[in-house]
C-alpha cells in the first residue's frame, strides 16, 4: 500500500499546484511533468540493479529522454515565450523511444557482432527521427500544417512498442525477462492512449492544466510496476512454434520501424528515404549472415557432440555404427576389404581402483590418442566402443596391412611406458583383429573381433589376436 501511496500523493499534489498556483501553473506543472519520468527512471534502475539490466536499462534510458523533452519544452514555453513546443522537445519525445525498440528487437544473448548491427540500426534510426521531426519543425515551433505529420510519427512509434511488447510477452518462457516485458507492455498500453487523447483532443490546451495530470498515469504506473513487480506469474500457454517464430522476428522491429521513417520521408527527401531503405535492408540482411553462421557453428558444434566421445576425442559408438554399416554396405556394392580392430586396455579395472578415476579418465584419453596417431590413412577410423575399449576400422586393408596396423598400436600404446598397476607396471592393451568377410553383417564382424581380442587375453595379454575369416 505504501507504494500505491505516494503515486497518489504525486498527483494529489499536482493537482493542487495546478489549482493553487495561479500564473504560474504552467511553469509549476512542467516541472512535475519532468518530476514523473524521472521517478520512474530511477525506479526502472533499481529494478535492474536487483534482477540484471536486460530491458530494465532501457526504460532507465528513456525516461531521461523524455522528461528532457519536457524540458525542453519548459525552456521553450515559459522562459523563450514561444507558442508551441520546438523541434528539440519533439525530438526528445519520439527519440524515447528507440532504447525500448532496441531492447525488443535485440536479444541480450546473442553475439555482440549482432548487437552491434542492432545498435547500428537503432543509431540510424535516431538520424532518421532527426531528420523527419525537422522536416516539419523548428527550434521555435511547429506550424499548425504539420501537426498532422508529427502525430502521426508518434501513433506508430508507440503503436509499434506496444503491439511488440505484447507479441513478446505472450511467446517470452524466460520469467525474469517477462516481468520486464509485462510492466513494458502494460506502461505502454497506458502510454499510447494518453498519447493518443493529449495529441489528438488536447493538443491546443496550455500546459498547467487538468489534462497534464493524466500525463503522469503511465510513468506514475511504471514506477509502482518496476518496484512491486515479480519475475513473471504464471507463463500463457504457448506453443514452441509461436515462441520460436517471435523470436526469429523480433529484429525486424528495428528494420521496420526505420523503414516506415524512411517512407514518412519519401515526399520531403526522396534520396534520405531510399538511403533508409537500404540500410534498413542491408542492416537486416547483415544480422541475418551473422545469425546464419552462429547457426551453422552451433550446427557443427552439436554435429561434433553427436559424433564424437567427450572424453577422449575420438569417434563415439553411435559414429562407429554409422560408419561399419556404411563400409560394409560399400563392400557388397563394389568390392573390396575391410578390417576391424578390437582394443581393450589391460587391467583397466586395477588401474582405476588404485589409482582413482581421475588418472584412469587420462590413460584412455593417452591410449585413443596413440590410437588415433597409428591410423594413419584418411578412411580409418578410431572410436571409443564403451568403457576401455575401442574399435578401430580399417577401409580398404588387406590382412596383412590390418595385421601390421594392429601391431603398431600394441607397440604404440606399450611403448608410452604410462605408469599402471598392472604385472608389466605399465599400461598395454590386447587387440583382435578380424577381417570382413563376402557379405558378412555388422553385428557377426564384431562379435568375430571380440572373440579374437578375448582369444589374445587368454593367451596373456599385451597381443594381437587374429580371427578366422568367416566361411574360410
Amino acid at each position: 500500500m505504501r507504494v500505491v501511496a505516494w503515486p497518489l500523493a504525486f498527483l494529489l499534489l499536482h493537482a493542487l499546484l495546478i489549482g493553487l498556483a495561479g500564473d504560474e501553473a504552467e511553469s509549476v506543472s512542467l516541472h512535475m511533468l519532468i518530476a514523473a519520468p524521472m521517478m520512474a527512471g530511477l525506479a526502472c534502475l533499481w529494478r535492474g540493479w536487483r534482477d540484471g539490466w536486460e530491458g530494465w536499462a532501457a526504460l532507465a534510458i528513456a525516461m531521461p529522454l523524455w522528461a528532457g523533452g519536457m524540458a525542453a519544452s519548459m525552456v521553450s514555453i515559459v522562459w523563450l515565450s514561444a507558442q508551441g513546443e520546438g523541434g528539440a522537445s519533439i525530438l526528445l519525445y519520439v527519440l524515447y523511444g528507440v532504447p525500448l525498440i532496441f531492447a525488443l528487437a535485440s536479444p541480450a544473448d546473442e553475439p555482440w557482432p549482432v548487437r552491434l548491427v542492432d545498435g547500428v540500426l537503432a543509431a540510424a534510426l535516431g538520424y532518421f527521427f532527426f531528420r523527419y521531426v525537422f522536416t516539419q519543425s523548428t527550434l521555435s515551433g511547429t506550424g499548425d500544417g504539420n501537426i498532422a505529420a508529427i502525430r502521426l510519427l508518434f501513433d506508430l512509434e508507440n503503436a509499434y512498442i506496444a503491439a511488440f511488447a505484447l507479441i513478446r510477452l505472450l511467446a517470452c518462457q524466460d520469467a525474469r525477462f517477462r516481468g520486464f516485458l509485462r510492466t513494458l507492455c502494460l506502461y505502454a498500453a497506458a502510454y499510447l492512449l494518453v498519447a493518443f487523447y493529449i495529441n489528438h483532443f488536447e493538443w491546443q490546451t496550455a500546459f498547467g492544466s487538468w489534462p497534464d495530470l493524466m500525463i503522469d498515469l503511465p510513468f506514475l504506473m511504471l514506477a509502482v510496476l518496476a518496484i512491486i513487480g515479480g519475475e513473471g506469474q504464471a507463463m500463457m500457454r504457448t506453443g514452441r512454434r509461436f515462441a520460436h517464430v517471435v523470436r526469429a522476428g523480433s529484429p525486424l522491429l528495428l528494420p521496420a520501424t526505420l523503414l516506415t521513417v524512411s517512407a514518412l520521408l519519401l515526399r520531403q527527401d526522396a534520396g534520405l528515404a531510399v538511403a533508409g531503405c537500404i540500410m534498413a535492408t542491408l542492416g537486416y540482411g547483415l544480422r541475418s549472415i551473422l545469425v546464419q553462421l552462429r547457426s551453422y557453428d552451433e550446427q557443427d558444434r552439436l554435429e561434433r557432440l553427436s559424433h564424437f566421445d567427450g572424453l577422449t576425442g575420438v569417434a563415439n559408438r553411435r559414429r562407429f555404427d554409422e560408419m561399419l554399416r556404411r563400409e560394409l554396405a560399400r563392400m557388397r556394392r563394389q568390392g573390396g576389404a575391410l578390417a576391424l580392430i578390437m582394443v581393450d586396455i589391460d587391467h583397466f579395472k586395477l588401474l582405476n581402483d588404485h589409482h582413482g578415476h581421475l588418472v584412469g579418465d587420462a590413460r584412455l584419453q593417452e591410449v585413443a590418442a596413440t590410437l588415433a596417431a597409428c591410423a594413419r590413412r584418411g578412411g580409418d577410423l578410431v572410436a571409443r566402443y564403451g568403457g576401455e575399449e575401442f574399435a578401430v576400422l580399417l577401409p580398404g586393408a588387406d590382412a596383412v596391412e590390418a595385421a601390421e596396423v594392429a601391431e603398431r598400436m600394441r607397440a604404440a600404446v606399450e611403448g608410452r611406458v604410462l605408469v599402471s598397476p598392472a604385472p608389466d607396471g605399465v599400461v598395454t592393451v590386447s587387440i583382435g583383429l578380424a577381417q570382413a568377410g563376402a557379405g558378412e553383417e555388422a553385428q557377426a564382424l564384431v562379435d568375430r573381433a571380440d572373440r579374437a581380442l578375448y582369444d589374445a587375453k587368454r593367451g596373456g595379454r599385451n597381443r594381437v589376436g587374429v580371427a578366422v575369416i568367416a566361411g574360410a
